[in-house]
């Protein structure tokens, strides 16, 4: 083996590690935080034919990260995300640094101030490699509608698909799912160690389920939204993706809680220090809502669902049907109130006092109309349209009052269902495994939307807690995730039970086709893994 294969099958392995094994390795000195980030910004430049990332921020992060070796020669770390690099969906406000929401309407926009759940994060010595590609202003289920165009999924390039494929690999990739879609490619491609995605309607979740990671929605209101660029305000929930649960349960510890900058938010309950090694799942009672068996759910999803249902109850957890009976109405209500609270929000972008400005200077109307034109696609122009038309005064109480009072009803569903004895919820994530990208656009982003979020989308009308955990492969080698659904507040018996499901499925590790052998590198994972552990 050649000198470059072995360091690159040494780098693919030690970023391949959860965030708790690299942690240590920093601790240990068996590896620098400076290292470390130039591993992950070297991986983000070998995979940029992905189209993950927006903005690649490697001159910050590599101060950051010697900022992180100071601590530790020191032995004085800030905690567990000490020198861990991360990445954040592009519409989270980043000081100093571009923030476009994948948009011509921000382009150029340098925000003076960060997210809270960036700077939190940042406070915690976390390394920021860069910003992370989406739909245009979130507004999307396959990434594939911003300006910087689509984002492909890591998957598409594995030696388990490309195996069964006989087609160029430039035309024949699947999708990662939407919004967050970059912010999944970057923790599945082993660009970043966590990633920080926005979930409004399932946009962490659908795309977690496409490439393969978790990805948490939590309780509406337990982090804080200053900072992230609102789409709908009532149901926007900052999310967290990782390559396993126990780290997604490391990064909300750190995010949960108040926020003076935005009086939603509500006190974190109090938890362990970290989520239990062994857990009896006899305590567990698991619901299986009748209402998910939707139209067009692939015969691979059903397979897995069915099969993760029967290990529960093999195991000793008690598994029975529910009823959701108004989630049947979710996607249409959501689609009213999204639209409303898009025209209220979109309203701030009108050339004046940030972002793009027209050149038209004939009237102050037509600068303001031309700027939203030039400035926004056609998707988020055409939810701004509807919107207004929704809260026109002869409309508001056809619409924007009957789909609240349907909202309350969905909610009310979760409820019943919760107060019945059901602990956690277990449905299908996404209705088959990625798309072909070809076939995806065959289709306005309306309808996919509506077909994209049939399953994750009722959880935001909700405000509860959901977690994406990957399950299998499909039989076209890529990755299928379940939902589990959770109540108000109970995130970490949520995460705990998640924890349980990933170590039972035993999903696999991504293997980028012509990195190296797959053996090899399991084996070096394995390798660096127990280096760290002696």
């Amino acid at each position: 083996m050649s000198a470059s294969s072995a360091a690159s099958r040494s780098a693919a392995a030690m970023l391949g590690l959860s965030i708790r094994e690299v942690s240590q390795a920093l601790r240990d000195g068996r590896v620098s935080a400076t290292e470390l980030c130039r591993k992950c910004i070297n991986q983000i430049q070998r995979t940029r034919y992905l189209n993950a990332f927006i903005t690649i921020t490697e001159e910050t992060a590599m101060e950051q990260a010697q900022r992180t070796d100071n601590r530790l020669r020191t032995g004085k770390p800030l905690g567990p995300l000490d020198g861990i690099p991360f990445s954040v969906k592009d519409n989270f406000c980043t000081e100093n640094i571009e923030t476009t929401c994948a948009s011509s309407m921000l382009k150029d926009y340098v925000p003076p101030f960060n997210a809270t759940v960036v700077q939190k994060l940042l406070d915690q010595g976390a390394v920021l490699v860069g910003k992370t590609n989406l739909d245009e202003f979130a507004m999307g289920a396959g990434s594939t509608d911003g300006a910087f165009g689509p984002v492909r999924n890591p998957w598409s390039y594995t030696s388990s698909y490309r195996e069964q494929s006989t087609e160029d690999p430039d035309s024949d990739w699947a999708i990662t799912g939407g919004s967050s879609g970059g912010s999944a490619a970057a923790v599945a491609s082993l660009s970043s160690f966590l990633a920080l995605g926005s979930d409004t309607g399932g946009s962490t979740r659908n795309p977690g389920s496409l490439c393969g990671v978790v990805a948490l929605k939590p309780t509406y209101g337990l982090l804080s939204r200053h900072g992230l660029i609102p789409l709908v305000n009532s149901m926007d929930v900052p999310g967290i993706m990782t390559r396993s649960v126990h780290d997604a349960a490391t990064v909300l510890r750190i995010l949960q809680g108040r926020d003076e900058r935005d009086s939603t938010t509500v006190q974190a309950p109090s938890t362990p220090p970290s989520l239990p090694e062994h857990f009896d799942i006899r305590d567990i009672c698991v619901g299986i809502p009748k209402e998910y068996h939707a139209p067009g759910l692939s015969k691979d999803t059903l397979a897995q669902w069915s099969r993760v249902a029967d290990m529960f109850e093999q195991a000793g957890a008690r598994v029975q049907e529910v009823s959701l009976p108004h989630t049947q109405h979710s996607i249409v209500c959501y689609h009213v109130l999204c639209c409303c609270e898009v025209a209220s929000n979109m309203a701030r972008f009108d050339g004046l006092e940030y972002g793009h400005c027209s050149k038209v200077d004939s009237s102050t109307d037509a600068m303001y109309a031309t700027t939203r034109h030039e400035g926004f696609n056609s998707v988020v122009r055409r939810r701004i349209l509807s919107g207004n038309y929704f809260l026109l005064k002869s409309n508001y109480e056809r619409y924007f009052v009957k789909a609240q009072q349907m909202r309350r009803l969905i909610a009310e569903d979760f409820k019943n269902v919760f107060r019945s004895g059901i602990d956690v919820l277990l449905t299908p994530t996404t209705l088959s495994d990625a798309a072909h990208y070809s076939d995806f656009i065959q289709e306005d982003n309306r309808t996919r939307s509506a077909q994209e979020d049939v399953f994750t989308q009722p959880v935001n009308m909700a405000g509860l807690p959901a977690v994406t955990v990957p399950t299998a492969l499909s039989h076209r080698g890529l990755p299928i995730g379940l939902q589990l659904i959770g109540q108000t507040l109970q995130d970490w018996k949520l995460l705990t039970v998640a924890q349980w499901m990933e170590q039972k499925v035993n999903f696999p590790i991504i293997h980028l086709h012509g990195e190296s052998n797959e053996k090899e590198l399991n084996r070096s994972v394995r390798e660096w893994t127990h280096t760290i552990g002696s």
